[in-house]
């Protein structure tokens, strides 16, 4: 939960740029609205002024993220969205788009989207204000930031530790924080068992309204709590590459290296992988100090 992580307001303001033509109105939550000419549109009621035109430095409210004082929330009051076929929203879904430098494609479908990786989750710096497609973000209902999947789409998170899953609506981008694959809500990360520690191992599958019936898909079975986090640095076709890279990271002294054959789309590759990695901490500063060497930044995998 870093403030790093949130380049929300840099984000839209660069899909609103690109996606305005000429003057737009928007309602506010109290009914009057603010025409901006050749600007984003500003709501006059939003919540805490929102004005996503300025700097993300002085846009929020507080400097730095937090959770609300006291327990968390009463879960059984809370109710998991149900998917449901949705227009794509007018903002947030600019594709490719790019934020510090690295470049990301949007995904036509949440259909078919199965990837493991680590959750994060953010909470009341962000509460009330604009997520990337201009809804509020509101910490207490359950959706989450994605960095490629469509917005809005849904999507079911699962603690690969725990076993506890959630349905979440995506509505906003993120997280853009370099090893992170989802960014959580406060409530969502309460009822997985993110919170309180920060981040957590998770599976996040899309899902595809239209089939809701019978492609919902059910929460991972978990028959280990002892799943291990690599860093895969490569896979390679030959040999002899797979066995240089390996050598120069264990020359690094870095953790301990593996190289293992897989087959992927009928070819048979090397993988070399560093770990297993104890936690999010520790994998953010090996893979730090891999790139650090000269080499791509590798992929979290986690078996």
């Amino acid at each position: 939960m870093r403030s790093a992580w949130r380049d929300a307001a840099l984000l839209a303001t660069v899909l609103l740029l690109a996606a305005c033509s000429g003057a737009k109105t928007r309602p506010s939550a109290t009914g009057s609205t603010a025409r901006v000419q050749g600007n984003p549109p500003v709501a006059a009621g939003d919540r805490f002024h929102d004005d996503i035109r300025r700097p993300q430095d002085s846009r929020y409210r507080d400097s730095r993220d937090s959770v609300p004082a006291g327990p968390p929330p009463d879960l059984s009051k809370l109710v998991e969205p149900v998917p449901r076929v949705e227009s794509r929203s007018l903002y947030g879904n600019k594709s490719p788009y790019t934020v510090r430098g690295q470049t990301y494609r949007v995904l036509p479908t949440a259909r078919g989207y199965d990837e493991r990786g680590i959750a994060s989750y953010y909470g009341s710096k962000f509460d009330g204000y604009k997520t990337s497609s201009l809804e509020t973000y509101d910490m207490y209902k359950f959706s989450a930031a994605s960095k490629t999947l469509p917005l809005p789409s849904f999507a079911r998170v699962t603690n690969l530790q725990n076993g506890k899953s959630v349905i979440v609506r995506v509505n906003d981008r993120g997280p853009f924080h370099k090893n992170r694959l989802i960014d959580l809500s406060y409530a969502a990360a309460v009822k997985i068992g993110i919170w309180p520690k920060g981040t957590g191992l998770v599976e996040v599958r899309g899902i595809d309204p239209r089939n809701v019936g019978t492609e919902l898909p059910p929460p991972v079975a978990v028959t280990s709590r002892h799943l291990a986090i690599y860093l895969q640095v490569g896979a390679f076709a030959d040999q002899d590459n797979a066995d240089r890279v390996a050598q120069r990271l264990r020359d690094a002294d870095l953790a301990p290296v593996q190289v293992t054959e897989a087959v992927v789309q009928g070819r048979r590759v090397r993988r070399v992988r560093v770990g297993p990695l104890k936690d999010a901490e520790r994998v953010d500063s090996v893979s730090d100090r891999i790139v650090g060497m000269g080499l791509p930044r590798p992929r979290i995998a986690v078996d």
